[in-house]
């Protein structure tokens, strides 16, 4: 994968080479095309050729002889030039502020070579024609040069073809080492980049590391971040099915029992020699069997519901103090509570909650449930209220730390329960019906030494009533 991403980097930068060298000898030929074309237009009406052409104008014929205006000579000194008028012979017959050791005479080679090359003063010369006349202008330390180029034509093709495909190799060249050098740094991330997505494909969420990660550094944070996110909810995952496994084994040897007893006892009932006393605690059993039954598909029904966030919510504005208060005269009325001692404080009195009291009256008591069923007949419980919550204390065996971990989990029983009735889902169906309200249960406890449950509210549903 390394090497053909690598591959691919370099057939994209030379492909992008030749369109470059393309594009510029494209922009090179059609500059020079352009400037051959216009250039004498695109001249300024102060170079020496332009000037030269137009001085004929400051000319005129006078009695057979060239005459120069006083606007051409003023021309002249202002161009920094001078000017000699030749007849055919090549004779000076008129001049302006022509040097005193110019010649006199020329020659037809004399003024090719003033034409063709600057002599020993730096002086550029320009020919042209007036009427019948020649003249010659000259301009010391002109800023124009004249460069005479022998140019012929298929040598210069030949040579520039050859310049051509020897600077297409070079920068080929030049591409390929800088596509190699680059490649190590882009194609070598983005094919580990690739290697990791087709690893989380792969169900692969172990998070690695890179040594030189590049411009990608976010890149790679991102997909640990990815890593780690998904391996979360993969073990999260793994635990649900674990519970979800769990949970159809226990309600299947929960409603197994119960179901046996009512086959049992449905059988017995049956008898021809049973007497009435017995029928009816046959019937007593039957019935309480499916009391169990029902109580426990409606406690599984109620947890998943709240689980999913399926569960609607009749909210009330609710005093607490009364609230709680009842609760606590209920349980005590309770046969089951006799022998305990249940107690109830306040220091809270207008503390409302926004709840659904049904809801929240089961949570609460399941919590006062527990402390009694699971401890001693002798057991203090204390049921507080302040501004902060409502707290559920009690003095009895308290739970181990291993069992705190899980105690909240569905179906967990803890190990001082082996001969406790219930479903098994009490806990953790109250601690679903307090985060469902937007509330948290936080249960403290040591083995021995009791256990305490506080439970609270976030500020848009805890309200202090004035």
């Amino acid at each position: 994968m390394k090497w053909k991403l690598t591959a691919r980097y370099l057939f994209s930068v030379l492909i992008i080479v030749c369109i470059v060298v393309f594009v510029n000898m494209l922009v090179l030929f059609g500059v020079l095309y352009y400037q051959q074309s216009n250039g004498n237009e695109n001249l300024s009406s102060e170079t020496g050729e332009t000037f030269t052409r137009q001085f004929s104008r400051y000319m005129s014929i006078n009695n057979g002889q060239p005459i120069i205006s006083d606007e051409g000579i003023e021309a002249l000194r202002t161009f920094g030039g001078w000017v000699q008028v030749l007849d055919k012979n090549g004779n000076v017959v008129a001049d302006a502020l022509s040097p005193e050791d110019a010649p006199t005479h020329y020659s037809p080679i004399e003024l090719v070579h003033k034409y063709k090359y600057m002599d020993d003063q730096k002086t550029t010369y320009f020919i042209s024609q007036f009427d019948e006349y020649s003249y010659l202008l000259g301009v010391k330390n002109s800023v124009e040069q004249r460069i005479v180029l022998m140019f012929n034509g298929p040598s210069f093709l030949s040579y520039a073809s050859k310049a051509f495909i020897g600077m297409t190799i070079a920068d080929l060249i030049i591409a390929i080492l800088i596509g190699l050098l680059f490649s190590t740094i882009i194609t070598k991330p983005v094919s580990h980049m690739i290697n990791r997505i087709s690893q989380l494909k792969e169900r692969n969420f172990s998070v690695q590391k890179m040594k030189r990660q590049g411009i990608f550094k976010p890149v790679f944070s991102n997909l640990n971040a990815v890593s780690e996110t998904l391996l979360s909810h993969e073990e999260e995952r793994a635990k649900l099915e674990k519970m979800r496994e769990e949970w159809v084994s226990n309600v299947s040897h929960d409603l197994k029992t119960p179901l046996a007893s009512i086959q049992g006892f449905a059988e017995l009932l049956r008898e021809q020699n049973v007497t009435e006393s017995e029928r009816i605690d046959y019937a007593e059993v039957i019935e309480r069997k499916s009391i169990y039954m029902k109580e426990l598909l409606d406690d599984f029904n109620l947890t998943m519901r709240l689980r999913n966030q399926e569960m609607p919510l009749n909210r009330e504005d609710t005093r607490l103090e009364s609230f709680v208060r009842e609760l606590v005269i209920d349980v005590l009325n309770d046969s089951q509570s006799n022998n305990c001692t249940i107690s109830f404080n306040s220091n809270a009195p207008n503390l409302k909650w926004n709840i659904d009291q049904h809801l929240m009256k089961r949570a609460i008591l399941n919590f006062i449930h527990n402390a009694i069923t699971h401890n001693d007949r002798d057991v203090q419980i204390n049921v507080s209220l302040t501004p902060k919550g409502i707290t559920i204390e009690d003095n009895g065996k308290g739970i181990s730390e291993h069992d705190i971990e899980q105690i909240f989990d569905r179906y967990y029983r803890g190990t001082n329960t082996d001969h406790i009735h219930g479903t098994g889902l009490g806990l953790a169906i109250s601690r679903d019906i307090i985060e469902a309200h937007g509330g948290t249960v936080a249960l403290t406890s040591e083995a021995g030494s009791g256990t305490k449950i506080e439970i609270r509210m976030n500020a848009e549903i805890d309200s202090q009533a004035n």
